[in-house]
């Protein structure tokens, strides 16, 4: 089995993608040989694809729905053929181990590194572990988790409570050069709006509906999703895009306040980055309401102010952005406590010790 070379795995959202991204370089930097097995159409191929030395072996895959579809029948098919893909491809590049951020491609990566007796390590990001985990961590050597509470809900034999793991670029960012790639001023606190990868539409509409209001209190970077921007929606001080990659770090660098949906490596991204947010998590229609558990856990903190989708109006959107704008100094009080302790490093160890 080859002693330098690990595998990846993680898709269908960015936020399966990214802590793949945080600790990739630090791989890369002493000499490992680096694999990613993703889906052919995923975010992840996107993403991965800007890294160099990164070899990315697209699977079939299924997709774990929790309601009726005719796509249903067909999944368990395709991920019996995504299974031997991966073990193919496994069997091939020979890692020494495996590293899984969850996402339904995973489910056929994890299943295939048992078979061919390969170690592999799950991170788990959310409150309680998604669907695609819970099947895959019978196969796991090793579970992480984000959150102290996620423990209660995993094998206490095999898993560890590391925190989140935050890409080190973030913090690196240029406020001045922030506002100049959004063409705004800085004359007033700057509100970045993110419905994560897939955009969300109710959020958006909610925004554009109120933006005149809005921008009496703030200038607005609004990051509405792919295909998303209103190219109606026009105003100075408000700058839309559909997606953001490299000039996130000086995005974040200018913004004053964060409103977001409530997936957990973004909001742990803001957290050790002090920005107030409000948080406006999938609803549990839309879901399996991890989010709500995310937001929830982080209100209780003091580290953001939470409305639910359902109580999602124009006017109360506009209210509860004026109370986080007015509470910034308390909010930040207790971000102040929290402790970014090195997980990403953490994480790494554990990675390399199983592979060992």
């Amino acid at each position: 089995m080859g002693d330098k070379r690990i595998l990846f795995t993680g898709g269908g959202t960015a936020g399966h993608v990214i802590v793949n991204l945080a600790v990739i370089p630090t791989f890369q930097k002493e000499g490992w040989e680096i694999d990613y097995i993703g889906s052919k159409n995923g975010i992840e191929r996107e993403l991965v694809s800007k890294l160099e030395g990164v070899t990315y072996h697209p699977i079939s895959t299924g997709k774990l729905r929790r309601y009726f579809s005719k796509e249903n029948f067909k999944d368990p098919f395709k991920v019996l053929k995504g299974t031997m893909q991966a073990y193919q491809i496994i069997g091939k590049r020979k890692p020494a181990v495996i590293f899984s951020k969850g996402g339904f491609v995973s489910v056929p990566v994890l299943i295939a590194a048992k078979l061919r007796g390969v170690p592999a390590v799950i991170h788990e990001s959310d409150y309680t572990p998604g669907l695609a985990n819970k099947i895959a961590i019978p196969f796991a050597e090793k579970v992480l988790a984000t959150f102290p509470e996620t423990m209660q809900y995993l094998p206490a034999n095999k898993s560890e409570w590391v925190g989140a793991v935050v890409r080190s670029e973030l913090f690196q960012g240029s406020k001045q050069k922030g506002l100049s790639f959004a063409g705004l001023q800085g004359n007033k606190p700057v509100l970045l709006i993110m419905g994560g990868s897939g955009g969300a539409q109710k959020i958006n509409q909610a925004i554009r509906k109120n933006l005149d209001v809005l921008l009496d209190e703030f200038e607005i970077i609004h990051i509405c999703g792919k295909g998303n921007v209103d190219d109606k929606a026009r105003a100075e001080g408000y700058a839309p895009f559909d997606y953001i990659n490299e000039e996130l770090p000086d995005v974040f660098a200018a913004t004053d306040f964060v409103l977001s949906r409530a997936g957990s490596n973004a909001i742990f991204e803001f957290l050790a980055l002090k920005k107030p947010m409000l948080l406006i998590p999938l609803s549990r229609n839309a879901s399996r309401g991890d989010q709500i558990l995310n937001a929830n856990s982080f209100k209780k903190q003091g580290y953001a102010n939470v409305l639910e989708e359902e109580e999602l109006t124009g006017e109360r959107l506009v209210k509860e952005l004026k109370q986080l704008k007015d509470g910034k100094t308390t909010m930040l009080k207790s971000m102040r406590t929290y402790e970014s302790h090195q997980a990403k490093d953490t994480v790494i160890n554990i990675i390399k010790d199983a592979g060992k």
